[in-house]
Formats: C-alpha cells, structure tokens, sequence
C-alpha cells in the first residue's frame, strides 16, 4: 500500500504545485498584493521549478534534502502563514502554503526514501554475484556469465522516464574511453519495454550493453525490486508498475562484488570517478 500511495504523490504533488502557481498569478494580476497568496506562490512554484528542471536540465544527483528548495519552500510558508495569518487576518486562505510545505517534507523524507536496503545479503562486497540471466533489445538472452574474464559494472537504472538515470547514463557515457582502457563491460539494465532500451542505445551509439530485465526477474532474485515505482500514469506509455532500486554494483573479471552502492536516496547516486577509483584499486583481482 505503501508503494501505490507514493507512485500516486509524485504524478500528482506537482500537478498541485501548477495548480496554484498558477492560481497565485492570477489572483496576484487580478486582485493586488496579498501575502498569503505571494508566499503561495513562492512555495508551489518553488516546487514546480524544481520538477519542471529535473526533465529540462537533467542532474545526476541532487544533495538529500535539497536545502535551497527547501529555504525557499519555508520562506514562502512563513510570509503566508505569519504576514497572511496575522496582518491579512486569514488562516484558512494560508492553508495552502502549509499543504505544499507538508507536501514537500513528505517527497524529501518519505517519497525519496527506500527503506531496509542495508539488510540486502544478496549484494555485499566479496560475495559472488549471483548467475542471472538478461535479454538485450532483440530479445536474445544475455547470461550474466559472458561478462566474466573482464571487470563489469552493472548499473540498475528505473527506465528512459526517470531524469536522473538518464543524466546518470549520460555521465558514464562521457567516460567510455577510460572505462574501455580498463576493459570493463559496461551493463546498464532496466526492466523497461525493449523498445525503450533500444532507443537508449542508439541515442548514446557506445560499446555498452544495454539489457532488459523482463519482468524484473533479476531485480526480485538481487532483492532491488521498486514494487508500484513508476509514477502513476505512465503505464500509459508501455512501462509497468514494478521497475528497480537504482543500484551499482561493481566485480572482478571473476564475477567477484567489489563495490555496491545500494544508496537509500534515488537522488543520491555516486559520480562515475568513484567507479573509475574502485576498478584501480582493484585492477589486480
């Protein structure tokens, strides 16, 4: 249940985040200055500015609280409530302000969050990751056994919708050659339609593999599945509800876990000169 309430938050916060920038525009135009519909407007279009760019500008990562968007999210809470409350003398009119700052401690705190990852003993550094089995974009199937002999990172990543995976995905890809000089088998998995994975591939054209987890088979099996973590709604387009914890796991040429970043934040990614360092420092497994 827990799932399902937040794949329907995020499609639906920032639509009413639009609803009263717009709302706070009209009445600002229309009827003057009122500080309860001005700290309104500061706080939803905070938050939809910050939407609004992660499909706009694409970030990889962002820091886990987002502190300016947060200042200026409670600054707009505070001019509504305090100057709107008390000098405009209208409480119920600030409810809004309270709604959306509420709104946005909740995407902070309880939409970004996944719980219980630390307890995954399925991917820890020094085991075998387990043999699984993939498909690429024609649908063949890829054993998880064709990438030993070479060092690999295996990037779980939720589809072509999410922003940041995109941005992620273009990071690595801007460091093809150093990952090539290290012969790594660059394997970027989501459990997206084929035809979405395909277009991927030919968007960045690098020798990396990019592979489907059908019916996020392997995401159950390493213990990474993001039950009902598509937004609501973009079932429309092909994509269905369950999809993957982004997660990063590293091994030696002998399918040995060096490194996993099961990160906790689907904000919070590590940088791609982590990924270089670790295959360095291990270069001799």
């Amino acid at each position: 249940m827990n799932s399902v309430l937040k794949s329907i938050f995020i499609s639906v916060f920032p639509l009413i985040a639009l609803y009263f920038s717009i709302d706070g525009i009209l009445h600002l135009t229309n009827h003057g200055l009122s500080y309860r519909y001005i700290g309104r407007l500061i706080a939803s279009f905070s938050i939809l500015f910050f939407f609004a760019m992660l499909f706009i500008k694409p970030v990889a990562r962002t820091d886990a609280n987002l502190k300016i968007n947060t200042i200026l999210i409670a600054i707009g809470f505070l001019i509504s409530i305090v100057f709107g409350g008390l000098i405009e003398k209208d409480i119920n009119g600030s409810l809004p302000s309270v709604g959306l700052f509420l709104g946005w401690i909740l995407y902070i705190k309880w939409y970004s969050i996944f719980t219980d990852r630390k307890s995954n003993t399925t991917i820890q550094v020094g085991k075998q990751l387990p043999s699984f089995e993939l498909e690429d974009s024609d649908k063949n199937t890829v054993p998880m056994s064709g990438f030993i002999g070479n060092p690999s990172i295996f990037l779980f990543y939720r589809g072509n919708w999410c922003p940041l995976c995109m941005a992620q995905i273009k990071e690595i890809a801007e460091q093809y050659k150093e990952l090539e000089k290290r012969n790594v088998n660059m394997v970027l998995v989501s459990p997206q339609p084929h035809k979405y994975t395909k277009t991927l591939a030919e968007k960045f054209n690098v020798n990396f593999n990019f592979l489907v987890d059908q019916g996020n088979k392997v995401a159950k099996e390493l213990k990474i599945l993001a039950e009902n973590g598509l937004p609501m709604g973009f079932q429309a387009l092909g994509y269905t509800s369950d999809t993957v914890m982004p997660t990063v796991i590293i091994t030696n040429k002998f399918g040995k876990i060096i490194f996993a970043d099961l990160t906790n934040n689907y904000r919070v990614r590590p940088e791609p000169e982590t990924f270089l360092k670790i295959l360095d420092q291990n270069i001799i497994d």
